[in-house]
């Protein structure tokens, strides 16, 4: 009998994490079923725990989900206490519920292992103070760039970010229209792209070697990643690796064997 995992969100169904998981059990012959939830937006908590109570061994949580997943879990890994959020839930060895964070672990291992990109002693910039940009400072800031600013909208909000990780590195805030560039490398972490919209940077943000990383993902290029490559930059990636890389940081803690990552993203580049 296969073992049991699901990706639980509202709502789920154009989720990938099937499809990913589904590609990783076959190459690495783990005995996997993989499942997609859609938990009522005031259900998730008692949809959890019913999952794991009939057996269930594991759950990415997508949104709106990720601070009730960390409300939930009872136990914490330093990543997910940082990120303030869960993404991956399993009962751990004694048979409590641990939350774990694999967004910025995934965010980082596609920029650097996948795209040979560079964090350390980079000025970089990183768009919006929500729930995914608080997911990822971390890992970005175990990187040691040399300066990381955080510009919203709201300043008040990239203000509370920065100091609440003020600690891990020069961080920094702004409002968008204030930031001053150029920047080696810019992450929008904002759902703009979703919305066919931009975060307002000046344009100076930005030069010929400016790295460009949208977080979302489409079969064609990103809103933000064409307005990027209108204004000059390099390169653009977007967060499509991500998706497989932090899928993959789920598999391993899951099933303790590390699934290869770039066959899963070139099939769902070509599908």
């Amino acid at each position: 009998m296969s073992d049991l995992y699901a990706v639980i969100g509202h709502p789920v169904s154009h989720s990938k994490s099937p499809l990913i998981h589904g590609l990783f059990a076959r190459q690495t012959g783990e005995n996997v079923n993989y499942i997609a939830i859609q938990a009522p937006e005031d259900g998730f908590a008692d949809t959890a725990r019913s999952f794991f109570r009939d057996g269930g061994c594991g759950l990415n949580v997508t949104v709106p989900f990720k601070q009730e997943a960390y409300a939930l879990a009872e136990r914490l890994t330093d990543r997910a206490r940082l990120a303030g959020a869960v993404n991956t839930l399993y009962p751990d060895a004694q048979g409590m519920l641990l939350g774990d964070n694999t967004d910025g672990v995934g965010l980082v291992t596609d920029l650097c292992e996948n795209n040979d990109a560079q964090v350390k002693a980079q000025r970089v910039l990183v768009l919006g103070a929500g729930g995914a940009v608080r997911g990822v400072l971390g890992p970005l800031l175990e990187q040691h760039p040399a300066e990381l600013v955080i510009a919203n909208r709201t300043l008040s909000r990239a203000q509370d970010l920065a100091k609440l990780f003020e600690t891990y590195g020069t961080v920094s805030a702004s409002e968008f229209s204030e930031v001053v560039g150029p920047f080696d490398l810019i992450i929008n972490g904002t759902s703009a792209s979703l919305a066919g919209s931009v975060p307002p940077i000046p344009s100076s943000a930005l030069d010929a070697n400016t790295l460009c990383y949208d977080m979302m993902y489409s079969q064609d290029t990103t809103v933000f990643n064409r307005w990027a490559l209108g204004q000059g930059a390099s390169r653009v990636i977007d967060g499509l690796g991500m998706l497989v890389e932090q899928a993959a940081e789920s598999f391993f803690l899951w099933r303790h064997r590390r699934p290869e990552t770039e066959p899963v993203i070139k099939a769902l580049r070509s599908s």
